[in-house]
């Protein structure tokens, strides 16, 4: 460890870092109801904002873009859950740098700069992820659910002769439809987190790139049960977060990789790594016996 690197004061006792821990947290949640007032105020908005995608759909199936309250505190709970998304959303760079500035102390300088860019990279992933299930996936899905829809004839049925078609079209929930978008943000604003993760797994040594290769089809699996589980039933936002996880697993194996080399140059530079091959040497090993006997 060289004298540059060096690690900030961290001789304060436990009860210190209890009391500094504390104070972040204080400030996390009053950032974050600070926030969430703020998203309370314009929940209309944002709320119109979340439905577009329904209302494009609806639009160009010609049928107008109408969500009901079933419920008389239907409306507050909605705007409840927009303030709460909105909020983090919006306070989450302030909560990280809380959070930040709490174990910053605590790490060498080499270590804050190995840490640090995962910690930008994580709400970019997420943002990322959440932008691409809002504007890509949920558009196809409502798609897809309203194509279930079955119109009758205009007219009223008349009694004693051949009654109109069955009309069922939608009319959905406020909440309902709520709810469903956001488990699509979340759902693929984490999965987008996998290279992130992976790769900061990766630097700390707790998996290898030939490790996440070997096994791949247990992770075929296991993103399949996902895709199945964060996913409504209908296939093609299955196939979707099947294909993007996948992608992105295959993305982390290649950027583990990368850091696995670059690791290796660096001890190679610094004189810490030896050559494997030298131990496989016949010639040593022929030496190595003269010399025991």
């Amino acid at each position: 460890m060289s004298q540059t690197d060096e690690i900030d004061d961290t001789t304060a006792p436990l009860i210190e870092h209890l009391a500094e821990l504390r104070l972040r947290l204080i400030h996390s949640v009053v950032a974050f109801i600070i926030a969430m007032v703020i998203c309370f105020g314009v929940a209309t908005p944002i709320f119109n904002f979340l439905t577009q995608p329904l209302c494009d759909v609806l639009a160009a199936r010609g049928q107008n873009c109408d969500l009901i309250f079933i419920s008389p505190q239907e409306g507050f709970f909605v705007a409840i859950k927009v303030s709460l998304l909105g909020g983090f959303i919006l306070s989450f760079p302030y909560i990280a740098l809380q959070m930040w500035r709490f174990v910053a102390p605590g790490l060498y300088k080499s270590e804050k700069n190995a840490f640090l860019p995962f910690l930008i990279a994580s709400p970019f992933m997420f943002l990322l992820g959440a932008a691409f299930a809002f504007y890509v996936v949920t558009p196809l899905a409502y798609d897809f659910f309203l194509g279930f829809q079955q119109f009758g004839a205009e007219g009223e049925a008349v009694v004693g002769q051949d009654a109109a078609p069955l009309s069922v079209v939608f009319q959905g929930s406020a909440q309902e439809y709520l709810n469903l978008t956001i488990k699509f943000i979340v759902a693929f604003g984490l999965c987008f987190q996998l290279p992130v993760l992976l790769t900061l797994m990766g630097k700390a040594g707790l998996v290898s790139a030939e490790g996440l290769g070997s096994v791949r089809k247990y992770a075929v699996v296991g993103i399949l049960v996902l895709a199945a589980i964060v996913t409504p039933p209908d296939v093609i936002t299955q196939i979707i977060l099947f294909t993007v996880v996948y992608g992105l697993y295959e993305i982390s194996i290649f950027l583990v990789r990368s850091v696995e080399a670059k690791r290796e140059k660096q001890l190679r530079a610094e004189g810490y790594y030896d050559d494997e091959e030298a131990f496989d040497d016949p010639l040593l090993d022929e030496f190595d016996e003269a010399k025991d006997k």
